[in-house]
């Protein structure tokens, strides 16, 4: 798959971009045409439609919605990468309009489960919160729940304040009785950056406005936890991860 280069308009940043590669419902590799001559755009506020993009399958014709490709400057900037437009509706296979793929977060038809899912999940079984470390325990089983099966716990908190590493997976769970700040937030996105992982927070006391708006344009899921231990989405990106999963 070829890159393409891409400067942030942020920051002038040079970048090479390579595009994300879907499976099609035929098998074939899919893979956004991207508008090589465009200027990406810097997403300021989310919206459902921003957020897919209508891809065709060269192979079989078949035409249906994909999440849009972004690019995560290091500046901080989160670019939406443009995509040649399909003409007409998005039929299914069979003709008729996508499935799924709502504001209501429900999941696209052909967006696939967790690798490691041959069927819907089953319910979340929560463990009861009564110690910080009770916190990251909830945690880690959320994330295998999600389908990061190979989450592991480190015996001791270390300096950067990832409580939890996995294939793909970097989180943090903040147990303190006041608001997750800023700092943590950003803390955690640079060690996801580095490890070229996903960033996910947990926290149980929530999150400071300023934090959940970096969040939100960082692309990191956000939840928080009740002391029952079942985290709860405050976020669209903590949306996405549960409905697509790993």
């Amino acid at each position: 798959m070829e890159s393409v280069p891409v400067r942030c308009p942020a920051c002038q940043r040079e970048h090479l971009y390579a595009p994300p590669v879907y499976p099609c419902a035929c098998g074939a590799p899919l893979v956004p045409p991207l508008m090589r001559d465009a200027t990406p755009e810097p997403i300021t506020r989310r919206t459902w439609n921003d957020d897919w993009v209508s891809v065709r399958c060269l192979s079989c014709e078949r035409r249906d919605q994909w999440p849009q490709p972004e690019l995560g400057c290091p500046c901080g900037a989160v670019l939406r990468m443009l995509v040649h437009p399909v003409d007409g509706a998005a039929p299914t296979a069979e003709g008729g309009p996508v499935a799924g793929g709502g504001p209501d977060g429900s999941r696209p038809a052909h967006i696939p489960l967790p690798r490691t899912a041959t069927a819907a999940r089953p319910s979340f079984r929560p463990v009861t919160i009564r110690t910080a470390r009770d916190a990251v325990t909830a945690a880690a089983m959320y994330l295998r729940w999600l389908g990061f099966h190979d989450v592991v716990q480190p015996e001791a908190r270390p300096v950067s304040g990832i409580d939890l590493r996995g294939a793909g997976v970097v989180a943090q769970v903040d147990s303190s009785t006041r608001a997750t700040g800023l700092r943590a937030v950003e803390c955690l996105w640079l060690n996801g950056l580095s490890a070229s992982a996903q960033s996910v927070f947990f926290s149980l006391a929530g999150y400071a406005d300023d934090a959940r708006a970096r969040a939100d344009r960082l692309g990191i899921p956000l939840f928080v936890m009740d002391l029952t231990g079942c985290p709860q989405p405050v976020n669209a990106p903590a949306d996405e991860l549960i409905t697509i999963g790993t």
